[in-house]
């Protein structure tokens, strides 16, 4: 099966189109150990077949080690765990959106705008000199995920086809 792999940016804060609030929607720090993050991370990706549905515990160890100062942050829709959002930061102020999901119970409902615009601005506000936020999707994604990008203000920057 064919994939296509979109990496799409923002390269001001201004460029954020947000969307209209959803009460009760909060984004939250999520500290690295908690059993939240591989729980969270593996039933968002599980739908879409990402690789965090079926890691081991080594893999699991892997790739928390590959990126030691990666941030977690947890969406949460009326005190209930939603989502997340992963953040790694890059040399030169920028910061990649690693993870980014509702969790399957939450899609449909009319969060995913509200919550990324949570995460997005998150993201401008994690180090004092960011330039760039970015990051990646694909066909095999939610369908509805790239226009949500595209709709809260990233541009495309570069495809690839898999």
């Amino acid at each position: 099966m064919t994939e296509i792999v979109t990496y799409v940016e923002m390269t001001a804060f201004d460029q954020l189109q947000p969307a209209d609030p959803v009460p009760g929607l909060v984004l939250e720090p999520l500290h690295p150990n908690s059993p939240l993050v591989v729980d969270i991370q593996a039933r968002i990706g599980a739908p879409y077949g990402w690789k965090s549905a079926s890691r081991t515990e080594e893999e699991w160890l892997v790739w928390f080690a590959e990126a030691p100062n990666r941030m977690f942050w947890l969406l949460s829709f009326e005190g209930e765990p939603a989502g997340m959002v992963a953040y790694d930061l890059h040399p030169g102020g920028d910061v990649e959106i690693e993870t980014f999901g509702l969790l399957p119970e939450f899609v449909g409902k009319g969060l995913g705008g509200f919550a990324l615009t949570l995460g997005i601005q998150r993201a401008w506000e994690l180090a004092p000199s960011v330039n760039r936020v970015w990051l990646h999707t694909s066909t095999l994604d939610h369908p509805h995920a790239l226009p949500n990008y595209h709709r809260r203000g990233f541009r495309a920057f570069k495809t690839e086809v898999r």
